[in-house]
């Protein structure tokens, strides 16, 4: 009988091969297959990372009498919701503890996934993460235009007023996933009549939260330490998390008052 190769253990000694198959409850899965399922939802996940959300007690995957870790299929849906919480909503760690025990993971499991194509609703769309994938999809013109339904002069305004910048690679201008999303975005607003001149106090707000952000975490985020930067990337996330959400607030605080 063949024996399973070894998965890494991030804390330092050689993980847990897969067990033997009379250990393996029906639909369960090992944290190296899990880790493959996962992958082309979230390129980023790593055997690492799931051991690190396991130690921080947001998932308990049961034990073999063996002692092999096993997945079953409400596992691996609780850590697809952990990871989608990371990703789009920017949460950090404690806040995501808050949404599973509430049910978020079971929610998530029901719900219908968000539509996408020319034809979908924006706010039911992913928001993108700070994270900067070095193959990440950029988009011609024609793409976004045909993607957001948004006029090409309303996307001529938006570089003018310097919203969105694009890349110019061979004479043609490519955009990537986020700016795309602000022409939908702004797409959205144009049909209140909100043009490109009006989105000056958004870009200048976002300007100076960012440049706070970067005061912050600039040395960490510099450092040739490839831990201290991680840890740094993840800050930055959190901290996103958090001015987006108190931002909301401020928001809802005046509009309130508007309302009367």
């Amino acid at each position: 009988m063949s024996v399973a190769e070894p998965h890494l253990d991030p804390i330092g000694g050689p993980g847990e091969p897969d067990p033997e198959p009379s250990e393996r409850p029906r639909k369960s899965m090992t944290i190296g297959a899990v880790c493959k399922s996962l992958q082309t939802e979230f390129p980023d996940i790593s055997i690492s990372k799931i051991r690190y959300l396991e130690d921080q007690k947001l998932l308990q995957p049961r034990r073999t009498p063996g002692g092999y870790r096993l997945y079953s299929a409400s596992d691996v849906q609780r850590l697809r919701t952990i990871l989608r919480l990371q990703r789009d909503e920017f949460l950090p760690l404690r806040v995501i503890r808050q949404e599973l025990a509430s049910g978020r993971a079971q929610e998530d499991e029901r719900a219908t996934p968000a539509p996408s194509g020319p034809g979908a609703d924006p706010r039911a769309r992913r928001r993108t993460s700070v994270t900067v994938s070095p193959n990440a999809p950029m988009y011609s013109l024609a793409d976004v235009v045909e993607e957001t339904r948004a006029d090409p002069k309303l996307v001529q305004e938006l570089e003018e007023y310097g919203v969105i910048r694009g890349d110019l690679r061979a004479g043609t201008k490519y955009y990537d996933e986020t700016e795309r999303e602000i022409v939908r975005a702004v797409a959205e607003l144009a049909r209140y009549g909100v043009g490109g001149r009006n989105l000056r106090v958004f870009r200048t707000s976002a300007d100076r939260e960012a440049a706070l952000l970067q005061q912050l975490l600039a040395p960490a985020l510099r450092s040739r330490n490839v831990e201290r930067r991680k840890e740094a990337l993840e800050a930055l996330e959190n901290l996103a998390a958090v001015t987006t959400h108190l931002k909301h607030l401020l928001l809802i605080r005046d509009l309130r008052k508007i309302a009367g």
